[in-house]
């Protein structure tokens, strides 16, 4: 099992919810953690609380839709505590509430751009780091059990969109590290008690501004609520998945027999007369 101690770790989007729970996580663990995300007050609030409980934390500002913000948060984190081990590729937003020919293209930019791209930076230059001093490490992309399935009545595929696309791009980024010494996890939530529903409040200048949604917003909040998981015991998960190299890292409530019936359903349809298997 991966000792964490000592280990240097940057978390994106760590101000609050998911993040907040990993990176506290990670440093009750005894890991040096780079708490990144792109309210500036909020993580130096958050860092400071942690800071309080003798922990190696250091808050950072990102964007991780610009790879150069990504590139600058890698530097000071190298700068402050030497070698990067471990990082969790968190930041998110949502995109619910919308019928997919009504979401307007700043939407979907926001979407892909936080959700995908802000992954694929994260794997072109934390990834490097942490295979370039040859030493153990790790990498945990969030998706969502949205990364599985569409939820039927809830017009969230933008968001189940970019999530499958984690999925896909941890699944690949697991086979490259095969023979290294760094493990890949991709991080499964079902709900959990954070206020990602007002995540386009910060959505930055250059995709179009802040953003209220008020009525999606109410009915996301409202189900996180009441169903969601405290962020921190998925910190816990992420601390197990880390440690035990767990690939994929469910947690909280998950749609098990939706999931199952999709793939049933994928298989079926490979027992065609139209396909050859290899």
């Amino acid at each position: 099992m991966m000792d964490l101690s000592g280990k240097t770790a940057i978390v994106t989007g760590a101000a609050s919810g998911i993040g907040l729970g990993i990176a506290t996580a990670l440093a009750e663990a005894g890991a040096n953690v780079v708490m990144a995300d792109i309210q500036k007050d909020a993580v130096e609030q958050a860092a400071h609380g942690l800071s309080g409980t003798n922990k190696r934390v250091m808050p950072v500002r990102i964007d991780v839709t610009l790879e150069q913000s990504v590139v600058d948060a890698l530097a000071e984190a190298e700068r402050n505590f030497g070698k990067l081990h471990i990082a969790c590729n968190n930041a998110g937003v949502p995109m619910h509430g919308t019928r997919m020919v009504d979401v307007p293209l700043d939407d979907w930019r926001f979407a892909i751009g936080v959700n995908v791209w802000g992954v694929i930076h994260g794997i072109r230059h934390f990834v490097p780091a942490i295979l370039r001093h040859g030493e153990e490490g790790h990498v945990v992309n969030t998706a969502s059990v949205a990364g599985f399935q569409n939820r039927r009545g809830t017009n969230q595929a933008p968001y189940s969109m970019t999530k499958y696309a984690v999925v896909s791009l941890s699944e690949a980024l697991e086979q490259e590290l095969e023979g290294t010494n760094v493990g890949v996890s991709v991080l499964c939530p079902g709900p959990i008690a954070t206020n990602i529903a007002r995540g386009a409040r910060n959505r930055p200048d250059h995709m179009g501004g802040p953003q209220i949604r008020s009525t999606d917003e109410a009915t996301l909040t409202e189900r996180l609520a009441a169903t969601g998981l405290d962020p921190m015991k998925v910190g816990e998960r992420v601390v197990d998945a880390i440690r035990t190299r767990t690939f994929y890292a469910f947690v909280s409530a998950v749609p098990a027999e939706v999931i199952r019936a999709r793939h049933r359903r994928i298989e079926e349809a490979l027992n065609s007369q139209w396909v050859t298997h290899y």
